[in-house]
């Protein structure tokens, strides 16, 4: 029966090609943008799937309030998964990591005899790092990789740029940063054949590795200080929801005091290893994370396209009701009975759409890496490893096939035999009414579908073209990662002055659109570190706001010389109850741990504007004026010159006339 269902099939396709190849194309399109909406969607959701541990392994995240301000962070304080493990018996191991770019080092001078190169992704981590989260170790082993200081462990790529094909084991390479130069011994090689994980690193460096890390590994901030991602793997068995009941004990056993001090609420939570990397809202996290509002809208596109395709497939299929009457009369007359046809008719269907999937998939590897590169995925077709892509392209053949082919084999099949035969083509079922039903919908879909991207394209269109309250165009950042290169920033920074087509120069330890990563709570006179407001900050030379085209509206700029004074956004006056004509002159007060108190004082108020994400509001903010050398990596350069090709090139020779000490 399936083979004479097969051949008839096949017989009706081969005559009909036109109609045959416009339902495959139409199904092959769909699903070719259905199945990478999938892979995508998928891949999204995989990571750190791979983890041996993954349902026991957690990190412990933070929720702030300090004066009124909320903070959502994904990391927390350095004593926290040490005392967890101490405390209770339920956590069975930690690791703390933190990555290097949230203490100010972005970029790392790596050498090995004449080989160097800047690497990025580093890691300060514990030494159990590797029994908590695993990595497939190509080169050395987990156990014990890290427990000697200066010791690190590299990601594959980065040790085949170092050694070539040569064993990265046992080998000494230098790494300069804004902490000195340091000899470390490699003691591993992993590489992510394993799975993706949200720890996205290209060197694992023991945190017992010099003052840095040893600072951070033996910090006591038990309030501030939430830089750290912590992660404890829980007992097998152990209730995960009761033991995070545990933590606000825990954290007022520990803490209370020190919060009470500098008036901060702090709450410790769980999150599951495996829900990190698609849960969005959190202010810092060591990679970038997907939204899964965001991934739920991509699934539906995917069902709508596919839907739409199938609508294409029925309208078609129902259209040409008329040539296949005949064939339906003569087989009821000769015996087939209407649950036979159905039968017919959806084989027809599933083999359509078989085909459409057959088709779709070289389509689709062909067009893997421009769909790559449009969405920074890397996702590939493991037909042969991955059971969860024939599962998919199953799934997809069924629905497809169910979907376009019900209407049609129920159509088709209600054709009364003696009507037929007498040239009276009407079934029970009105084709004209649900065919014009369908293409009403079609058009609702494609109509819901080009309105999406309508607003989309606004909403890009409109933060394009927002006023962010600075002048960000026209800017060149060259960021300097060594105390080297550091050591050389003023004398650059005077050179490029000379230069024509530059307006202003100026150097910080940040820049504008970057996440900012200072802040400290300041207080204005009679007031005190509990009612503090927490203030975001930037420290600067005195070209800062020329350079930026930052708006002041009142006060003045800075000036050389400007030792402990700073300039605030509207939004922080507002907070210190201060106006733009009180404000300057006003001195605020900060105290970190047990230092003494400090001030600084307001030289003018900013207008506010946006240096952060357009989805936050505008927060308490401030320009700190610092003229020492280490402690600015930035140089910002602002330019009325369109020929960037040929003022990087005057650069480039204002630079190499000094020392080489790398690029910058």
């Amino acid at each position: 029966m399936i083979k004479s269902y097969l051949k008839t099939a096949v017989r009706f396709l081969l005559k009909n090609k036109t109609f045959s190849f416009i339902n495959i194309f139409g199904l092959a399109t769909g699903t070719l943008c259905c199945l990478y909406i999938l892979l995508y969607v998928q891949d999204q959701y995989s990571y750190d799937k791979y983890q041996k541990h993954a349902k026991d392994t957690y990190r412990i995240t933070t929720d702030l309030v300090l004066t009124g301000d909320k903070h959502h962070g994904a990391a927390s304080s350095p004593p926290i998964a040490p005392a967890l493990k101490i405390d209770f018996p339920e956590v069975e191991t930690y690791t703390r990591v933190v990555k290097t770019d949230m203490l100010g080092s972005k970029e790392h001078l790596l050498r090995y005899k004449e080989k160097s190169f800047y690497e990025t992704g580093a890691f300060y981590v514990d030494s159990t790092f590797f029994d908590v989260l695993n990595y497939n170790f190509v080169e050395g082993h987990a156990q014990h990789a890290l427990d000697e200081p200066y010791s690190i462990v590299l990601l594959k790529h980065t040790a085949i740029k170092l050694f070539g094909g040569q064993s990265a084991i046992g080998k000494l390479i230098n790494i300069n940063d804004q902490w000195g130069q340091h000899d470390f011994k490699v003691t591993g090689v992993v590489d992510e054949s394993l799975g993706k994980s949200h720890l996205e690193g290209n060197m694992f460096i023991s945190m017992k590795s010099g003052g840095t890390g040893v600072s951070i590994a033996n910090d006591p901030e038990w309030a501030g200080n939430n830089f750290l991602f912590s992660y404890v793997r829980l007992r097998p068995g152990s209730d995960a929801k009761a033991f995070e009941k545990k933590l606000p004990a825990f954290l007022n056993r520990h803490a209370a005091e020190k919060m009470k001090q500098i008036g901060m609420q702090k709450a410790l939570h769980l999150e599951a290893i495996t829900a990190i990397h698609t849960t969005a809202g959190f202010d810092v996290e060591p990679s970038k994370t997907a939204d899964p509002s965001f991934l739920l809208i991509l699934v539906l596109i995917a069902v709508l396209i596919q839907v739409i395709a199938c609508i294409n497939f029925m309208n078609l299929s129902t259209a040409r009701a008329s040539k296949r009457a005949k064939e339906v009369g003569v087989r009821k007359v000769i015996g087939a009975g209407k649950y036979d046809l159905i039968k017919q008719f959806l084989g027809e269907s599933f083999l359509l759409s078989f085909i459409g999937v057959i088709i779709a998939l070289p389509l689709l590897w062909a067009a893997l890496p421009y769909l790559n590169d449009i969405t920074r995925a890397d996702i590939h077709l493991t037909f042969f490893s991955d059971y969860r892509l024939w599962l998919m392209l199953t799934s997809l053949v069924v629905v497809t096939g169910l979907v376009a082919g019900s209407y049609p084999a129920f159509y088709l099949s209600a054709f009364e035999a003696i009507k037929v035969i007498k040239g009276n083509f009407s079934s029970k079922i009105s084709a004209t009414g649900i065919r014009k039903s369908l293409v009403v919908f079609q058009f609702v879909l494609s109509i819901t579908m080009i309105t999406g991207i309508i607003i989309i394209y606004s909403q890009l269109n409109y933060i394009k073209s927002k006023d962010l309250g600075f002048d960000k165009n026209q800017k060149l950042v060259f960021n300097f990662y060594t105390n080297d290169t550091q050591s050389k920033m003023q004398s650059l920074a005077n050179d490029l002055k000379q230069l024509a087509g530059v307006k202003a120069v100026t150097r910080a330890d940040n820049y504008l659109s970057q996440f900012v990563l200072h802040d400290h709570g300041v207080y204005p006179e009679g007031g005190n570190m509990p009612t503090a407001i927490d203030a975001q900050n930037i420290a600067c030379d005195q070209f800062f706001v020329k350079a930026n085209g930052i708006k002041l509206i009142s006060g003045r700029d800075f000036m050389p010389g400007d030792s402990g004074k700073v300039l605030i956004n509207q939004t922080l006056a507002k907070r210190l109850n201060l106006t733009p004509q009180t404000a300057p002159g006003a001195k605020l007060y900060t105290q970190y741990g047990t230092s003494p108190v400090s001030f600084v004082t307001v030289a003018g108020v900013m207008k506010d504007f946006n240096y952060n994400s357009l989805h936050d509001e505008v927060k308490p903010f401030m320009l700190v004026y610092d003229n020492y050398p280490g402690d600015l990596s930035s140089i910002v350069v602002s330019t009325s010159s369109e020929n960037y090709k040929e003022l990087l090139g005057q650069i480039g020779a204002i630079w190499q006339k000094r020392p080489a000490f790398g690029t910058f």
